[in-house]
């Protein structure tokens, strides 16, 4: 049994990874202020610490084993009106937790990044390689984070692995999406199939792809977690690895849209709309390096199987059970 702390361990992505450590045998302690997290969210068996990752000295010390960070400001829209908040709280918060894990002896880290750091691509499959070129402060906070542990890790031997994901989705048991605001694809036409919303936008429909709308890479939740435990195994002293997280295929828009009708049984009126400046045609991701370095492969690349654990959860949230609360 190892010890972890998990940085915003009550938010989406972040409490399914500590259900997996916790399945695994480990024990976990969750940081999170609960500003975009939920006490519900905190599975059972985790210890939970109400603060911020800038308090994360007054909680640290040598009996943990690994520091696993997904404390974020995480909303694109909101970055750009107020940059200095994920300065703040992304760039700043992390060197505070840095120093931190310096300080106690803690040197391993997985550390959750983005896609957002490749900014608005050329169509195509990504790579780690692929150039880096965020087009606003969500996006370069978290490279500038990528370049903070790079730098640890040469200066003061830190093994650390990040992980860029693509589109998370899906649900794991009572661990589900419940942003606010929702910008994700999935979540949102579940709304209009609960009838919290009259229909689902589509921005664009003459793209170059099969059916004119544009394609994305989704990976399941929980393949993403599987992902984390294998990273805490392999992270090396002195290397700063970075792995993207995707499917290495994509689907459109409508056919996610069509795939909601078909799990839910509602229908899902679509609303054509403008293109969104910078949306490329086709983005997925390489999971070579996933591949061949954390032995990570995922399982639940099936688009309905994604769906259906998403719509369980979201109407267990809508009809006001406590698991999906």
């Amino acid at each position: 049994m190892k010890k972890y702390l998990v940085t915003g361990g009550a938010g989406y992505v972040g409490s399914v990874v500590a259900a997996h450590l916790l399945e695994a045998g480990h024990e976990v302690t969750v940081l999170d202020d609960l500003s975009t997290g939920h006490r519900e969210g905190v599975p059972a068996g985790a210890t939970l610490i109400d603060g911020r990752i800038q308090d994360a000295a007054r909680h640290l010390d040598g009996s943990f084993d690994a520091v696993l960070h997904f404390a974020a400001s995480s909303q694109v829209g909101e970055s750009v009106v107020n940059p200095s908040k994920y300065w703040e709280n992304n760039v700043g918060g992390t060197l505070e937790l840095l120093t931190a894990m310096r300080a106690a002896g803690v040197r391993r880290l997985v550390f959750s990044s983005t896609a957002a750091t490749y900014g608005e691509p050329a169509d195509g499959q990504l790579t780690e390689t692929s150039v880096t070129a965020p087009t606003n402060p969500y996006g370069a906070s978290k490279l500038a984070v990528d370049h903070m542990i790079a730098g640890e890790c040469a200066a003061h031997g830190l093994a650390a692995v990040s992980l860029r994901y693509f589109n998370v989705a899906g649900a794991y048991g009572p661990y589900g999406e419940r942003h606010d605001p929702e910008s994700h694809l999935i979540p949102l036409v579940l709304q209009v199939a609960l009838g919290q919303r009259g229909s689902i936008s589509v921005f664009g429909d003459d793209y170059p792809t099969p059916d004119g709308t544009c394609v994305r890479d989704y990976i399941h939740v929980a393949d993403l977690a599987q992902a984390h435990l294998a990273a805490l195994e392999t992270a090396a002293p002195g290397e700063h690895l970075i792995c993207n997280l995707g499917n290495g295929s994509g689907f459109s828009v409508r056919e996610v849209i069509e795939t909601v009708r078909k799990v839910t049984g509602h229908p899902v009126p679509e609303v054509i709309a403008p293109r969104r400046p910078g949306d490329p045609a086709v983005l997925v991701a390489s999971a070579a390096t996933a591949r061949d370095r954390l032995g990570w492969t995922p399982t639940r690349s099936d688009l309905a199987g994604i769906v259906s654990d998403a719509w369980e959860f979201a109407r267990r949230r809508a009809a006001g059970d406590p698991a999906g609360a």
